[in-house]
């Protein structure tokens, strides 16, 4: 199992945190969140990976990095894989829009997202030392969902700080906070690629845990997809992801096996 690599911590003590995880390269649902008073208002914005692994990943990118330094980043392992394709250390990538979005990236985006942290520590009011990862505190690519088991939220947390008493992180596209072991985890659901329900999925932190869901115009936005955007697939994606389809018992039938559920006691 691949460890962490380039923590990044931050010791400054904020206001209010909006989080976004999973924005897959989809800029409608991306400028439809940043439009929000509470994220346009939030002091800090972080980010907990796969933030390019889409139609518009490069667009996505800039934007983002137009919010200037109040946006904190973490990579995901979509992004990671987007490099390593890139760079040739890969021949391929799982995710089939995946080869395209590395395609659209310049070189400099690519150096950019090779550079981010797997991991981040903020201070946020209300809630202490909040330690930020994609997918577990240990890998960007494990799986752990809202009805994981007790024995498995041990096996991720092993090596964390004591200190750390909330858990932010996405990968799995869908919301939940939930209590495990005293520490509470907080996934903020998907941005640009939603299952369960639509709407673009993020999180307010400070001094709690709020999950919210901005809804936006979802015709519209595919429409605008699959003018911008030469993937040849566009239209079926974006009607796929952004209408959500895939259920949250789909998703959870589909990740279950993967938190080591098949076997365990």
């Amino acid at each position: 199992m691949r460890e962490p690599e380039g923590t990044g911590v931050r010791d400054a003590e904020p206001g209010r945190v909006a989080v976004l995880s999973d924005i897959h390269g989809v800029l409608p649902a991306l400028e439809a969140v940043l439009a929000e008073p509470e994220v346009a208002g939030a002091e800090r914005i972080v980010l907990t990976g796969d933030i390019t692994a889409g139609p518009q990943p490069a667009e996505v990118i800039d934007l983002l990095r137009k919010q200037g330094d109040r946006v904190l980043w973490v990579g995901g392992n979509a992004d990671r894989e987007l490099v390593e394709y890139r760079r040739g250390e890969r021949d391929g990538i799982p995710d089939p829009i995946g080869p395209y979005a590395a395609s659209q990236l310049a070189d400099e985006h690519v150096d950019f997202l090779a550079a981010l942290p797997k991991t981040l520590t903020l201070t946020v009011p209300g809630l202490g030392e909040v330690f930020f990862c994609h997918a577990t505190p240990r890998d960007d690519e494990e799986v752990v969902l809202v009805d994981s088991r007790l024995d498995r939220w041990t096996e991720v947390f092993a090596g964390l700080d004591d200190t750390v008493r909330t858990v932010v992180c996405g990968h799995t596209h869908m919301p939940y906070v939930r209590l495990a072991h005293g520490r509470l985890v907080v996934n903020p659901g998907s941005v640009g690629m939603p299952y369960g329900r639509t709407g673009a999925h993020w999180c307010l932190l400070g001094p709690g845990a709020d999950l919210r869901v901005t809804p936006y115009d979802i015709p519209a936005a595919i429409t605008r997809l699959t003018t911008e955007c030469a993937y040849p697939d566009i239209a079926e994606w974006a009607d796929y992801f952004l209408n959500s389809r895939a259920t949250d018992a789909d998703a959870l039938t589909a990740f279950g096996p993967r938190d080591g559920r098949e076997g365990a006691s």
